[in-house]
């Protein structure tokens, strides 16, 4: 019998970076909650494992709702992929008895698997499932079959797709809506689909895994599987299943699921969300997975995505960190606990795991700068309360000029709360004046992504530049008149440049390189998504209206120069670090004669806590390498940093951030120490 620490790999700790001291600890604190399983999977591979007395490796625990993901998500992922049900599918396509329903009729397959269908669940009152009257008793009870009685009697409270409640009926009508959609296919029912298409491509022995209650029910020619309980799954069956969904649907470089279609499963599928009380963050749902796609878990990664069920039951993957953790036991909590559903797996699961994993950057040193000493967090000058994005550039006037988000600007704040508006600062670092900027051709509305957004500014030869994004992907905007008015370009990007910036030189373009502008972008459509890797872009500096004369950066040929392709399709990395970058800005420091890249971790809320990286190199194209890394720094860094040229001092040693962090425009005094 295996008991206590199970070490199936303790290849390489420090270097792998866990701190197996700290899992030491959160397992101790899981142990003495009731935790009988506890597995962590990273870089592919079982790091730390552990059973509790009496608990072996190859012993099937429940899974609870779990198998809402493991079940429910993944058969419903594979009928996708087959081409046999599309989420946006009346479900009465494959439920028939709902055809005519007046209300019925309006619910959806994406309603059945986002819980906002209506359909009522069976619980009640805190009611024991067996004590439960009526229908909602029936259903747990099976009798005669779950699946009729959440299809005809299950009442709708509301209608379909405008609230969050979460619905176990609901996922029983979903289960028949998928199992008749394989209705003359070689897998006749979800059992024999998962066995056939995934679990046993990925390694899965029957014994290791059991759904349904371990039984299925003959349902109008139909072989029904529960998929919203009743599952039966060993750790490390569930961790093997996790590591498939991070490799995105691949097994042994073989396809199994077509990557997009699990990409849009774990994706916030953008339905109502459940309530977020404090103590509880709820977070949103993809298609049978949970989302941290907003950064409700504010120290895990925002691509993190997760499976729970009754009793913290819980697979977390997270793929930008080759992360995945099991837990299985008793309630985390106890009954009346300060913390939720979620907040109990957060505090006792999420936030040690991922404070166990220390975070490398994705660099070696830098050559030229040894370090970066801060000045005390107490003289960050911060202004324009409640504002953040903040990208600069030195204008011919002596002004820096920037934009924010979601804010109301400097003080004498606007009336209005602006997604997109504008304002100069004027001065030096040590005590700078900011003014807002009044345009009516440029502002724009609408919280988060819901409005345009400046990413970028740029003024070369007189003429301010400015990227907005969020405006599918983004687009150029240009001012002849110091921001006063503004002209748009009539096309945009649409395929990646998420979040361009611009690269910025000195005073009004000043001691630029070459007669090529330099734009640079986290290699997605959204600016709210992280990526593997950034994107470069160059165009004449006379030509920067024209989409056609934009080029990519392909590859960097083995001499170390450049390739460029005027196809985007072409694209290649001018910077990498996979699943952890994010919004980023690059300025160039004269007296280094190096690029500066400042780039933020997206991982939890940066406006308040979190980490950035900052990197040099001697060309926009590289190669990197580290000046400073922090997971954690002493502040939150914000979503967006640089280092206006205009702030560096004549010898280079001092520089100061500009940075989102606390929702202002923060700036903070840092002294690069060099190498010798």
């Amino acid at each position: 019998m295996l008991c206590g620490l199970l070490a199936v790999s303790f290849v390489a700790w420090t270097a792998q970076g866990l701190d197996r001291a700290k899992l030491d600890r959160a397992r101790d604190e899981l142990a003495a909650r009731g935790t009988r399983t506890f597995i962590v999977m990273w870089n592919g591979e079982i790091a730390y494992e552990w059973y509790a007395p009496n608990q072996e490796p190859n012993q099937r625990l429940g899974t609870a709702s779990l198998a809402k993901a493991l079940v429910g998500g993944i058969s419903l992922m594979v009928a996708v992929e087959d081409g046999l049900l599309d989420v946006d599918d009346p479900a009465w396509k494959y439920i028939r008895a709902w055809r005519n329903d007046p209300v019925r009729s309006k619910i959806t397959i994406r309603h059945l698997v986002t819980h906002t269908s209506g359909i009522e669940d069976a619980e009640q009152d805190g009611l024991p499932h067996e004590k439960l009257p009526g229908w909602k008793g029936a259903f747990w009870r099976r009798d005669p079959d779950p699946f009729s009685i959440a299809i005809h009697q299950a009442p709708v409270r509301f209608e379909p797709g405008t609230k969050y409640a979460y619905s176990n009926p609901g996922f029983a009508a979903l289960a028949y809506a998928v199992t008749a959609s394989l209705k003359g296919t070689p897998h006749r029912n979800i059992r024999a689909l998962l066995k056939h298409r995934v679990f046993e491509p990925i390694g899965l022995r029957d014994e290791e895994w059991s759904i349904g209650y371990d039984r299925p029910y003959d349902v109008d020619g139909l072989r029904l599987y529960a998929t919203w309980g009743g599952g039966s799954f060993t750790a490390r069956a569930v961790a093997r299943i996790g590591q498939w969904m991070l490799q995105r649907g691949r097994w042994n470089d073989r396809p199994l699921v077509d990557s997009t279609i699990l990409d849009r499963a774990v994706a916030d599928a953008g339905m109502p969300k459940p309530a977020r009380t404090p103590g509880n963050p709820n977070p949103a749902s993809g298609l049978g997975w949970w989302t941290n796609e907003d950064g409700v878990w504010r120290n895990v990664p925002t691509d993190a995505f997760a499976g729970a069920g009754a009793g913290h039951r819980v697979l977390l993957v997270v793929p930008s960190l080759k992360l995945v953790v099991v837990r299985n036991g008793d309630w985390l909590n106890e009954e009346g606990g300060a913390e939720g559903f979620w907040g109990a797996i957060e505090q006792f699961v999420f936030n040690p795991v991922i404070g166990a994993l220390g975070l490398e950057p994705p660099y070696r040193p830098s050559p030229v700068v040894a370090g970066v000493h801060w000045a005390p967090a107490d003289q960050i000058v911060r202004r324009a309360r409640g504002s953040d994005n903040w990208p600069v550039t030195w204008a011919d006037d002596d002004a820096l000029y920037t934009a924010y988000g979601d804010g109301w600007g400097f003080e004498p704040r606007l009336d209005a709360k602006l997604s997109l508006g504008l304002a100069k600062v004027h001065g030096p670092a040590q005590h700078f004046q900011g003014v807002n900027l009044r345009a009516a051709s440029a502002e724009r509305i609408g919280d988060g992504d819901a409005g345009e957004k400046a990413s970028g500014i740029l003024m070369v030869d007189g003429t301010l530049y400015l990227w907005v994004r969020n405006a599918g992907n983004s687009k150029l905007g240009w001012s002849l008149d110091d921001g006063r008015t503004w002209s748009w370009s009539d096309w945009t990007f649409t395929e990646s440049l998420g979040h361009p910036a611009f690269l910025n030189f000195g005073k009004n373009y000043a001691g630029a390189r070459d007669t090529y502008v330099y734009i640079y972008s986290p290699d997605r459509d959204s600016a709210y998504k992280p990526a593997d890797r950034l994107v470069l872009a160059r165009v004449p500096k006379d030509r920067i209206r024209e989409r056609d004369a934009y080029e990519f950066l392909e590859r960097v040929d083995a001499a170390g120069g450049p390739v460029w392709t005027r196809d985007i399709a072409r694209r290649g990395a001018a910077f990498s670090f996979p699943g952890l970058v994010y919004r980023s800005q690059v300025t160039y420091h004269p007296a280094l004669k190096r690029y500066l890249l400042c780039g933020i971790i997206p991982i939890g809320d940066t406006r308040f806590d979190g980490g950035f990286g900052l990197y040099d190199a001697p060309e926009p194209w590289g190669p990197w390498t580290t000046v400073f890394f922090t997971r954690k720094w002493d502040t939150g860094p914000g979503e967006n940093c640089s280092f206006p040229t205009k702030w560096m001092s004549a010898d280079g040693k001092t520089v100061w951030m500009v940075f989102s962090g606390d929702d202002h425009f923060s700036v903070r005094q840092a002294t690069l120490e060099m190498r010798k």
